[in-house]
Parts: structure tokens; sequence; C-alpha cells
């Protein structure tokens, strides 16, 4: 019997997932998937060459990499960084793009939190539930939204579950500690067959970190002059014990203060999976409190300011900021199979989410901040006729967001978004032809302003590839990309305690456009892999939020602007298989990448917490039971900066590790030990607003337990 007819189950559903990302396969470790490849995203696009590039964390390298945010899991991957606020909130930066320009989904769809509206807000998706990530850049990620102009992050989870375990059951857990922080973090998932077509799962995760322990000094050489000159002044001043707290916080060194941070998930699942598709649901809680470290010094300024606010009513509140967060979510995805018609499946993705966190100021309440949103799609899949194949959807998303406090920086505000999109793929010899287009109507309104703005904006993409020979490939692409401002950058206007900032919108700004143009060459042999892509963006009208030197509250002021822009880069990743010795493969790999940006508009200034030019490589010994690997990564100096902005000195890190599975013939169990920054460098990244008092991790040495039964 089949699922449901097509009719029936159309008639139930509401909205649907995305599947576009490359038709890449991932060996199965597991009865989950029955000893056969599987294929998370789109079975019905063979690839995503033309338009884009994708790359696929999983298994023993994930578990690697694994950090408490997504943000810094993904570091080594080419064309990525992280904003890394804290430890306990860190987005992914790709192409040197980030908030609204980068979107972070779950299995395709938002993981509808507020860690776009500011970098000390968190991304809702414990890495350790996560079984698989992909990241999408180039121009095809216009499928996901507008706002993936800068790539798009998809983490896949087994919360609705896609088989049915060969066993009746299957058990994944993952269990670690790391020195850096006193890290201890545990995740685990278990699926039932409850009978042949019925699936359950129930997964969990926690994670507690102490204070990060950095590699050198813990403020920037800029900070501390600026600490060591505002000692001066309170040595003029007669204000001895002041000086000296100063003098002492300029030469710190080893732990930064207030980075401790625990984090705890839940989630429940049920799929009903047979021949006619698959329907299922999940339930899932997310809960962390995480600490956010203050910038030196603004506790003076915000001393001398108390006692005229007590005045007025209104007291800062004492002691560290820390952020407090939950969030219930509510997801469905469905599939039935259409047959040997015009479409093959039609596909389901839905999500509902909770969120709140809130701002405190040692034990006092400062702001709270809500979001409750929906976001899900329809599409359907053609089956392939003569090479040409392809998907058209529809996507919705709603979400109402506020703020409640004496700092709510953005006043309460709702987003309606409606999008109608297509992938077309054409094959025909060595030529194959991709267009993609999408249509957004966006509604953004603030209920308290009195202010509403709509927006109707289109974006496109052309690509094409051509096989030169076999294993070799050479692509271009072009894309029109439009995106509508967000809701912060339209009607920000207050003190933001967590970000020490007064950041100010501008309810007149225009849609942002920008035309891209992308080329790529990937060469594919037995023994050597490498793969070059160029891009460039000319942005019209490109928003983005900077220092004005002013100060507002005795914060500095941060204002969104809008001018012409140009971003443009490169990324090369190349993979060589050296020798065999003693049983092991010697492979040695390179990842390089570099971006550059400017606003134009008359300025001519270079754009704000870019990434600088940055160099890894490696070198690893791949056997049947041990893998051994060492590498180093170099990041350049940051000189081009933004007005107001500090430049960021270069580091070389020299990380190793070793991984092992014990059991013989089986991959279902692995033990690693890795060695990370081993020379206890001090490190910063130039795409962190707080990088300047929150450096990277010293030494950190991780010892990580994956199975898979």
């Amino acid at each position: 019997m089949r699922l449901l007819s097509s009719a029936g189950f159309t008639f139930a559903l509401i909205l649907s997932a995305p599947a576009f990302a490359q038709d890449r396969a991932a060996s199965s470790d597991d009865d989950v998937h029955t000893g056969e490849p599987i294929i998370v995203t789109a079975p019905y696009v063979r690839s995503l060459d033309i338009l884009g590039n994708v790359s696929v964390l999983e298994g023993d390298e994930l578990a690697r990499d694994i950090r408490g945010q997504i943000g810094d899991s993904l570091t080594r991957q080419a064309g990525v960084s992280a904003t890394s606020f804290t430890p306990g909130a860190s987005r992914p930066v790709l192409r040197g793009f980030s908030g609204e320009r980068v979107r972070v989904l779950t299995d395709g769809i938002g993981s509808i939190d507020v860690s776009n509206t500011s970098a000390d807000h968190a991304v809702t998706v414990d890495p350790l539930t996560v079984e698989r990530i992909e990241i999408l850049r180039g121009p095809a990620v216009l499928l996901f939204g507008s706002q993936a102009i800068g790539g798009a992050v998809n983490l896949f989870d087994r919360r609705i579950p896609r088989k049915v375990p060969e066993d009746h059951v299957h058990i994944d857990a993952i269990g670690g500690y790391a020195t850096a922080a006193d890290d201890r973090n545990a995740g685990g998932s278990i699926d039932i067959a409850l009978s042949p077509q019925v699936v359950a799962h129930f997964d969990g995760s926690w994670r507690k970190t102490g204070d990060v322990r950095s590699g050198g000094f813990v403020y920037a050489p800029a900070l501390r002059e600026e600490l060591l000159h505002l000692a001066e002044h309170e040595a003029e001043e007669g204000h001895a014990d002041e000086a000296a707290e100063l003098t002492e916080q300029a030469g710190s060194r080893g732990k930064v203060a207030n980075t401790g941070s625990e984090t705890w998930t839940a989630a429940g699942g049920l799929s009903l999976i047979n021949d006619g598709g698959q329907l299922g649901v999940s339930v899932s809680y997310y809960d962390s409190n995480y600490g956010v470290p203050s910038r030196p010094g603004t506790e003076h300024h915000h001393e001398e300011e108390e006692e005229g606010e007590e005045e007025e009513g209104h007291e800062h509140g004492e002691g560290p900021v820390t952020i407090g967060l939950t969030q219930w979510r509510a997801d469905l995805r469905g599939e039935v199979e259409m047959g040997d018609g015009f479409f093959d499946k039609l596909r389901i993705r839905a999500g509902y989410a909770d969120y709140e966190h809130t701002e405190f100021e040692g034990d006092e309440v400062g702001t709270v901040f809500t979001n409750q949103g929906v976001e899900g799609r329809i599409e359907l899949a053609q089956n392939d006729r003569g090479g040409w194949r392809g998907a058209s959807g529809v996507q919705y998303s709603h979400r109402d967001f506020n703020a409640i406090g004496a700092e709510a920086f953005v006043p309460r505000n709702l987003t309606d978004q409606f999008a109608l999109f297509t992938l077309q793929e054409w094959q025909t010899g060595p030529l194959g032809i991709e267009a993609a287009a999408r249509f957004e109507s966006t509604s953004v309104r603030a209920p308290s302003l009195g202010i509403e703005r709509d927006f109707d904006t289109f974006s496109g993409a052309l690509g094409a590839n051509y096989e030169l020979a076999e294993g070799v490939k050479f692509g271009v692409s072009v894309a029109r990309a439009v995106r509508a401002p967000s809701a912060e950058e339209l009607f920000s206007n207050g003190p933001h305690i967590a970000t020490q900032s007064f950041e100010v919108g501008d309810p007149d700004l225009k849609r942002e456009a920008s035309w891209g143009a992308e080329a790529s060459f990937k060469l594919r042999t037995d023994g050597f892999n490498l793969s070059l892509a160029a891009y460039s963006n000319w942005f019209d009208d490109f928003i983005y939020a900077n220092a004005t030197g002013e100060e507002e509250d005795e914060l500095p002021v941060f204002q969104y602007f809008q001018r012409d822009a140009r971003v443009w880069g490169f990324e090369a990743e190349a993979s060589a298989r050296l020798a065999q010795v003693g049983g092991f493969n010697i492979v040695a790999d390179a990842t390089a990448d570099m971006t550059r940006a400017k606003i134009k508009g008359g300025l001519d200034q270079h754009a704000p917490r870019i990434p600088p030019l940055r160099i890894l490589g490696g070198l690893e010994a791949q056997g049947e039971r041990i893998d051994a690997r060492a590498e180093v990564e170099w990041t350049d100096d940051q000189t081009r900066i933004a007005p107001f902005e500090t430049p960021t000195k270069g580091f070389t890190l020299v990380n190793a590790s070793i991984s092992w599975r014990p059991l013989p013939d089986s991959r279902n169990l692995t033990l690693s030990l890795a060695a990370n920054n081993i020379f206890d460098v001090e490190a910063r990244r130039h795409a962190s607003f707080t990088k300047d008092y929150v450096p990277l991790a010293g030494r950190d040495i991780r010892l990580t337990a994956r199975a898979s039964f």
C-alpha cells in the first residue's frame, strides 16, 4: 500500500523542503543506511558543479572538528571563517559574507532563531546532534533564499528518520573532553523500528565549558595600549587603585573571563516509511547559557553615568553579561513518489519554532528577545527526460520578533516572505547547462513605528560547464541577486548591551542588488584532485553596518549604510596520494582562500570584518585501523580595514591528530586524540566583532569517542 495518495498527501501539505545540493552520496557505516550509499539532499539533481561549489563534512572528520557552535566547527573548510563573538555564539562567514547574506539551514529550512540579528546570538543547533553538514556557495544557493547570496550551511540530523534500521534498533553516540576550556560534552541518539514501516527517534546532547584559555595576551596590542593610557590618566587623577587595575588588565594572559557555557538539547521524532514515500514529524528543545565578555575599560564609563541614570529611575545591572536561551521547535518532512510521469517526487518540509533569550546584567534582566516563526516549502521534482531534469516550488516564511527591556535596540517587527523558485538542468554529452530563478515578495513592518516596507525581488542564475576530458571540467556562471533589507537593518535604534554598541538602522533603505560571476576548474584522477574557483560580485546599494566614530549612551555608534560595493576572491583545494607505506596511504592536501571587499560610492573604503588570505596544508597517513594527520594553518595580517576598525595580526597554527578504530573490519567505533594550536600562539579572527578582547583558544588537547551500532 502506498503511503498516501498523491492527491491526499498534497491536501495535507502546507510547506516544503529545499532539495538543491550536490548529488553526493555518503558511504554508510551503520545499519540505518542498510549498507548502501545515501543521498541526504536531492537525488534528482546530479550535481551543482555548474552553479556552485559544495563541501561536505561528516563522519570522523566532523567529529574531529566539532565545537560548541557551528561557525567554529567549519573554519577548516575552504572559504569559511566564523564570527567567533564568544565560544557560545559563533556563526559561519562564507566568502566574507555573514548575517543576512548567509543562511544556516536545518535539513533545508532556517534555524528560526535570531542568530542573524546580531553576532552575540547563538545558532540553535548543537553540532553534537548533526550527522552531516553541507556548505553551499555560488549562485545556485539563491534557491534557499536571497539571503543566501554568500552561501548556505545545511545541517542534517536524524530527528525525522529517513530509513528503517535493519536490526530494528540503531544507536549513535559521541563524547569528548578538551583542555583549553575544560570542555565536557556528550551526545547520543537511538532509532527504533516500531514496525516494518514506522521508526521512532530520540536524541539528546550536553556540553559544559569553563572560561577558554588564550595562547598569549587576552587583549590585542591597540587595546592594551588604550588600557595603559587610561591607567596613566587614572594615576594623574590620583586614582591609584583604578590605575593598578587597568595596568593589570592590559597584561592579562590565560583565561578569557566570562566565556563559559552550558548547553543541552532533547528531541524525539516519528516517521512512516514505505515504497510510496515517507512522512515524519519531530519535536526538539534547545537550552543554552553562555557568557558575553565585556570590552575592558567600558565599566569605567558606566560607573560615571550610573549616578545620573539612577536619578532618572534607571539603573545598570552590575556583573557580567550572560545570555540564557531556549527554543522549542516542531518539524515536518514528507515525500511522495509520483511514478514515471513528468514529475518524480513531491517533497514537503516545514518547521515552527518558539524562541526566547534573555540578556542578563549580573543577576538583573536586561533585555528579553522573543521570536516565533514558521518556514517551509513545497516542491516538485521532475523525472529525467533526455538529459533534462529539475525542480520547482514555493516557499513561505513568517517571523514575529520582539525585544523587551531598557536596551531593546529594535522594536517589535513582523516579516512575511513568499517565494517561487525553479532550477532546471540540461546535460548533453560533455556540456551541461543550468538555470535558476527566484521571485520573492517580502513585507517588513514595525507596528509601534507605523512603518511597513514591501519589496518584490527577482533573482536568477545561468551557468554552464564543459568536460574537457575525463575527470576535467571547466565551468562559468553569472547571477543576478536582489535582497530586501531586514528588520534590524531598517529599524534598529538603541543600545545593545551584549555587543556594547548603539545600533542605528535606516527605515529608508532600498533593495540590495548584485551581479555575480564565477569561474571554476575541477580535476579528478585516481591520485590527484584539484578544485579552483574565482568569484566576483558587483553590488548596487550594498547594506553594511560600520562604526561612525560617535558615541551614544557611552557606547560606540554602529550605523547601517547603503553604498555600491565590490567583493571578489578565490578558493583552491588540492589533494594528492604521494605513496603507500606499510599499509598506509600517504596523502597531502592544501586549501587556500582569500576575499577582498571595497565600499565604492565615492568612498573607496575597505568593507569591515573581511577575513584575510589563509593557507592550510596537511599530511595524512590513512590506514585500515589508524589515521594520523599533521597540518599547518597560516593566516595573513589583515591591514585592509574599514574606518574605526583595528588591524589584526596574522598567526600560524600547528595541529595534529590520530584516530584509531579498535574493532576489526568495522568503522563503528572511533577514538580520536587531537592537539590544536600546539605551540600555544595568540590568534584572532578578523571577522569577529570581539577579536580585540576574545582571542581564539590556546593549546587544546581534545579526546573524542564516536560510536555507531
